[in-house]
């Protein structure tokens, strides 16, 4: 059974975890400052270090996981755009890594990786088919299908949070409009609140906005647990989107399951019955969700690192 270094790393964090088996929990785990901003190579620097720094003096067929930002190339282990990585352009990580530790490394999209962890060790085990969404600054997505992480030709698949949902909608960070995380990721429904303040609504968040003080996601969840309306509008709003997305991947995918994932999914049944009443009430046949189950995720902040375990314990 084969020992793996797994990392997990973004525009804010680098996570690093050793697991002495192809098993969870990890005995050792690491984290770190990604200081994005000093670009790729001293973040390289930093990664090898975090690396090195759980690599057992003995050990044997060590294998390295790295669940990283996309769009990348899983194949050649490429990272093609960072959007939350200054510089991260067809950056060769694969090839790096494994120069500078003469391991095999392989590398995969943050979000397909969260999915694969869920699927084999948290809320969608003992399942064939699930739909995975993280729902964050960003919405991220993955699809395991016949036992079977979905990719697409270029490794490019599941970008669920790049899928329009309203023609009309708001621009996306991408540079396309009306995307799902144009509309209902937390940086849009905090603006969307933001909207409403200024529009004249009344709201316990009035306090934060008169004082100029930054409005969040988490903030407007809070908010809507209290009984606030406004509050309760927007999430409502936004779970509405979700499950209309959600309806479109039950047509195309016909999953078991439904896990969602992200700091946004922590706002809990304010948003999950929304995105319950949208699914069910925009599917063709009900056979679609007679078994359809809709859950919050399993494994925290530590999915990313046990989806990239998983990556690299096969084979």
């Amino acid at each position: 059974m084969p020992q793996i270094i797994a990392v997990d790393f973004g525009g804010t964090n680098i996570r690093v975890a050793y697991f002495p088996t192809a098993e969870p929990p990890p005995k050792k785990i690491s984290k770190s400052p990604t200081r994005a901003s000093e670009g790729p190579e001293a973040v390289i620097a930093r990664l090898e270090k975090a690396i090195q720094a759980l690599i057992p003096k003995e050990h044997h067929d060590l294998r390295i996981g790295v669940a990283s930002p996309g769009p990348l190339d899983p194949t050649r282990g490429v990272i093609l755009n960072a959007v939350n990585l200054p510089g991260w352009v067809e950056i060769p990580l694969k090839d790096k890594l494994e120069t500078r530790f003469g391991l095999p490394v392989e590398i995969g999209n943050d979000a397909n990786l969260a999915a694969l962890g869920e699927w084999r060790f948290g809320a969608g085990r003992g399942t064939n088919n699930l739909v995975y969404l993280t729902i964050s600054t960003g919405i991220g997505g993955g699809v395991i299908i016949d036992g079977r992480l979905l990719i697409g030709a270029q490794g490019l698949g599941a970008e669920i949070g790049h899928t329009t949902v309203n023609p009309d909608g708001p621009l996306c960070g991408c540079g396309q409009y009306g995307h799902l995380e144009a509309v209902a990721a937390g940086p849009a429904i905090a603006r969307q609140a933001m909207g409403l303040l200024e529009s004249g609504r009344s709201s316990t968040l009035r306090e934060k906005f008169e004082l100029n003080e930054t409005l969040t996601s988490k903030d407007v969840g809070k908010a809507a647990q209290a009984g606030d309306e406004l509050a309760c509008e927007v999430i409502e709003q936004a779970g509405e989107y979700i499950g209309r997305a959600l309806s479109d991947l039950a047509h195309i995918f016909n999953p078991e399951v439904f896990i969602l994932g992200g700091g946004v999914s922590q706002i809990g049944s304010l948003l999950f019955e929304p995105i319950d009443r949208a699914l069910r009430s925009h599917i063709m046949h009900s056979a679609y969700v007679e078994d359809l189950r809709l859950l919050p995720a399993a494994l925290g902040d530590d999915v990313g690192l046990i989806g990239a375990m998983v990556l690299v314990s096969k084979g």
